[in-house]
This record gives structure tokens, sequence and C-alpha cells, in this order.
């Protein structure tokens, strides 16, 4: 078992071309992921990486052996996959992506209901607003709040829809007024919510009609938390979904307005590498959530 065990790390240095990021993936030390390539080049009697201080490669003879042992490695693991499919049993890491509002308010009892289901399964989770690579980066799924999937080369099933509405505090309306259309919105008092902290355009359709609204002249930025709390320090209107702003409109900290205009749906949407068939971990986990988020906290 420790050649695969140093087959894996050899693999994750391969991919991540620096022995700190696979430590950090494999959730090992660095000295540890180092022993684990040496004693493999031991035993192979073959230098499978180049190390510099800058960066680290794959010797001619390395890349000819990741290219034969990943898939014979992903064959071991889909049939012991398959045993405990049969078992009804399901084990092993999970390593998960989502964005940061959405991690922070929803996963966490996601997590803790389904590790409570399976013990077996552990799970690593990064919160980024960002769009990662989901297989440059080695993630095993990841959720993702966005209009239509664009990429091609993975795997998207489709949540649920994720409510957005238009906010402000109480102080800013009183000073601003509340507008009755969008062509009343002071465009320099929108606040943009952008993965990269760009301005954005605001689409308000009601009745037929369409009313575009460029925000984020005076503030973008990347976070939805950060934009809710300007909006609650009455810097202007946002534009967020629900799940964020909730519990400041129960407070009375922030109020919808121009409820009758609805921007275009944004789709709650797991996304996962080009798998042939989902491992049996990430399957459960996909089941899990979207039970979670449309049946016990529907968003």
């Amino acid at each position: 078992m420790n050649d695969l065990n140093d087959i894996r790390v050899f693999l994750a240095v391969a991919k991540q071309r620096s022995f700190v990021a696979a430590a950090r993936q494999l959730s090992m030390t660095a000295p540890t992921v180092t022993r684990a390539v040496g004693a493999l080049e031991e035993r192979l009697g073959v230098q499978l990486l180049l190390r510099t201080t800058r960066q680290v490669s794959l010797t001619s003879a390395g890349a000819v052996y990741a290219a034969r042992v990943e898939p014979l490695l992903d064959a071991f693991d889909a049939a012991a996959e398959e045993v405990r499919a049969e078992e009804g049993g399901a084990a092993g890491p999970i390593r998960l992506n989502a964005p940061l509002s959405f991690g922070q308010r929803i996963l966490p009892d996601v997590v803790s209901g389904f590790r409570a289901e399976h013990p077996g399964i552990s799970v690593s989770a990064t919160l980024t607003d960002r769009l990662i690579d989901i297989v440059g980066d080695s993630f095993d799924l990841a959720v993702r709040i966005s209009g239509p999937p664009q990429d091609k080369s993975t795997i998207w099933r489709k949540i649920c829809r994720v409510r957005r509405i238009l906010v402000a505090s109480p102080g800013y309306l009183a000073t601003n007024g509340t507008p009755e259309t969008p062509d009343d919105l002071d465009e320099a008092a929108c606040l943009a919510y952008d993965e990269e902290a760009l301005a954005e355009n605001w689409e308000l359709s009601h009745a037929g009609r369409t009313r575009k609204v460029r925000a984020g002249k005076i503030f973008a930025g990347n976070n939805g938390d950060l934009i809710a709390r300007l909006a609650e320090n009455s810097e202007g209107v946002a534009l967020l979904p629900f799940f964020i702003v909730e519990e400041a409109l129960a407070a009375g900290h922030l109020v919808q307005v121009l409820a009758d205009w609805q921007p275009p749906e944004l789709w709650l949407t797991l996304y996962y590498p080009p798998y042939e068939k989902l491992p049996m971990r990430v399957a459960k986990f996909s089941d899990f959530f979207e039970s979670y988020v449309t049946k016990i906290r529907p968003l």
C-alpha cells in the first residue's frame, strides 16, 4: 500500500508542480511529500521530478510513468468504489469549492448533516468567489451561483434557482427617496457585485419592459457580504441573493426596493471534473446537498 500512497503523492506533485501545493492538497507536510516521492524514485531507480528553487517539473521518465500509472490508479479507485457500493457504504475524501458567502452561511449545516450520515467520508472545503479551474485545481466538485453554464469540459447539475432582490437601507431611502422604477435609481449609488470587482449591468424586467442600470461607478466588490454591509451603511442600492440579506431584512437593517422588477435568473449548480461516472462519495454528497437546499433550507 505504500507504493500506492507514494504514487498518489507523486501524481499530486506532478499536477501541482509544487511539493508545498501538493502537501496542502493532500493535508500532509511538505517533508512527508518529499520523502514519499524520494522513496518512489528509489524503488524505481529513476528520477521522476526535476527540482529547482522556482518550480518542479517532470523528467521524461516521470512523464511516461505518470501517463501510465494515473489511469491504473483511477481504475483501482473505481473498483474500490464499486465494492463499497455493493455493500451500501461510502468512504474517502471529498475536495469541495464553494462561493464565500454561501460557504459561510449554508455549507456548515450541509457538511455536518452529511458527515452524520456518512462518517467514512471526509470533506475539505475551499471558499472563493472566483470561478476556479476544477480540473487544474484538483477539486472533486464545486458549488456555483451563476447564469447558464458555458464550460463544455465539465459536468453540470442544476440544483435550484437563486432568488435575487434589490435592497437599500431605511436611512438611504429616507435621504434619497424610494425608487418607483429603475429609472429612479442613481447609478452612482448602485453597488456592483462582480467576481472581478468590476462594474456590472443590472437588467431588470417587469410586465414586458426591460431596463438596464450600470452599477459600480463608485464601488464594486467581489463578495456579497461586503456589498450587503455597505448597503446597510447607507452607501447605496445592491442587487444580492436573498440568502445573503435575509437576516438584515428581518432585522430591518435593509428593505427591498423595486420588488416588481426582476433580474435574470441565477442557478445554484454543482459541477464536476469530466468523470465517466461520479465517484460514489461525490454522488452521495451531491444528493444530500440537493435535498438540503431544496427541502430543508430553500434558497
